[in-house]
């Protein structure tokens, strides 16, 4: 049997983390099979539903690297086949015709509740007989179509949660086909899946309760039963259904963040599974060969966007600085237009520095968790000049004619240094102008790194010394020099 499985989302918002999650586990379940993922927008609520949310998923799977092989098909599509399935499942006595209004139903509601019991459908309608509910139809009555639930246990073995059912009387005759000609969820859901010939669903565990409705319409409509698989939601880290406040996004939101789509796949897919060893940070091709939906766990995931940026800073650890070239230089030149600047203006030579910006980002690429982190490192290298970080002054800049005193005294020292790229060499000067000053090699490192990257932090400083090179060094520990001197004058006015 070829694997089919599909994706629903409805496009009444964007793609968030849990459709994004439930979408890779479908996607990674047909590529390890060899089989198919299809894609079906379930467009039925015309009043919520919006294109731009519809683009909004195709662009969020595609960022994440989820090619189709079907679709997206549209439900909407698919609505006089829905009806055509209603009327079979009334031809067939798995229906029958409800003349309840909604006004009648809401006063028996209120009854129960007043009565202090709960309410469920009785069943009236369907012990008419055939003759008095053909006759009220043929006279113009308004009429839904309620599919009869069996008196007996409805079960299936879940490929999650093993074996699941629902006991008898549990479930109440429900509607399939509203008075106003359009279907309910379940029977387009099942249409739709049988037509499409789905031989899998995997889906959140807040569809279970449509499950077992689902398994009576496939029955009565004579198609294959699929296989179901309910994968735990994702909660936020206080024990609460995922929300904004947990800090989840739309998929696009994080990509606009600057994150990988390797280290969202990466982070989705160990939100309730697991390898089964050690192993966290995955590549695709790893994904697939490893993944399989017995070990999707069955308790719920929790949503850590520490996790998330870790995972994304690995990722951005291991690729190949031709892959980041691109988006640093992209983020710079946004901040620089933002200034109403040229990037040739901000970052002089940047664009026609492809072998040192490759060089200088296989450098920075260890530490930064984002793509805008990272030109956040890689921008020192190039700028023109350096913005010197508030907390970084304060913590490594506390004595400003001391520490410009210890920079200009390195200064004049490197400025003698033949062989300027050896680092160690650079770190032997380094220490020996802390040595000559009388002072430990962190009260000259530490102040040098603020003067050169503007920054607390920064790859190893000797590193850093032979990457930007003689000349900009100079500068930058002049500029320094002089941020310091114009400092210890406020201090001592």
């Amino acid at each position: 049997m070829t694997v089919r499985v599909r994706f629903a989302p409805s496009p009444t918002g964007f793609l968030h983390v849990g459709g994004a999650r439930t979408a890779l586990f479908n996607w990674l379940f047909a590529r390890g099979e060899g089989g198919v993922f299809l894609l079906r927008v379930e467009d039925t609520d015309r009043a919520r539903s919006r294109p731009e949310h519809t683009q909004a998923i195709l662009d969020g799977l595609d960022w994440l690297g989820l090619d189709l092989d079907e679709g997206p098909v549209f439900q909407a599509d698919g609505i006089d086949r829905h009806r055509e399935d209603a009327y079979r499942l009334l031809e067939q006595d798995a229906a029958y015709r409800c003349f309840c209004t909604a006004d009648e139903l809401a006063r028996r509601r209120e009854e129960a509740k007043q009565a202090g019991s709960g309410y469920g459908y009785d069943g009236r309608c369907g012990r008419l007989d055939a003759a008095t509910s053909g006759a009220r139809a043929e006279a113009g009555e308004p009429f839904a179509l309620r599919v009869g639930v069996p008196g007996e246990a409805i079960g299936w073995e879940d490929m999650i949660h093993g074996p699941m059912s629902f006991p008898a009387g549990s479930i109440d005759d429900f509607i399939v086909l509203r008075s106003d000609g359009t279907p309910v969820y379940n029977l387009a859901v099942v249409s739709d899946d049988a037509h499409a010939r789905i031989s899998h669903v995997v889906r959140g565990d807040d569809h279970i309760s449509n499950t077992p409705k689902q398994i009576l319409l496939y029955r009565a409509l004579g198609a294959p039963l699929p296989a179901f698989g309910h994968v735990p939601l994702i909660l936020g880290s206080d024990g609460k259904r995922l929300s904004k406040r947990h800090g989840a996004m739309s998929v696009l939101a994080y990509r606009d963040e600057g994150y990988l789509p390797e280290g969202m796949v990466n982070f989705l897919a160990l939100l309730g599974w697991s390898p089964g060893d050690d192993r966290e940070r995955f590549d695709v091709g790893g994904l697939v060969e490893a993944f399989s939906i017995e070990r999707v766990l069955r308790k719920s995931a929790v949503f850590d966007v520490d996790k998330l940026g870790w995972l994304n800073g690995r990722h951005i650890a291991a690729s190949p600085p031709a892959v980041l070239a691109h988006p640093v230089i992209g983020i710079l030149r946004a901040e620089a237009r933002e200034a109403g600047l040229r990037l040739a203006e901000t970052h002089p030579e940047l664009d026609a520095s492809a072998d040192r910006l490759a060089a200088i980002i296989d450098l920075v690429k260890g530490r930064p968790r984002t793509l805008p982190a990272l030109a956040r490192q890689v921008s020192p290298f190039f700028a023109a000049s350096v913005r010197y970080e508030p907390d970084a002054v304060r913590r490594f800049w506390k004595r400003p004619a001391e520490t410009a005193e210890h920079l200009r005294q390195l200064a004049v020292r490197l400025a003698e240094e033949a062989s300027f790229r050896d680092v160690e060499t650079l770190e032997a000067e380094v220490r020996g102008v802390a040595a000559r000053l009388g002072v430990g090699a962190g009260r000259v490192i530490n102040p040098l790194r603020v003067a050169l990257m503007g920054q607390a932090v920064s790859p190893g400083i000797f590193e850093v010394l032979g990457a930007m090179g003689r000349e900009r060094v100079r500068a930058r520990l002049e500029a320094a020099v002089r941020f310091l001197e114009a400092e210890a004058e406020g201090v001592t006015a």
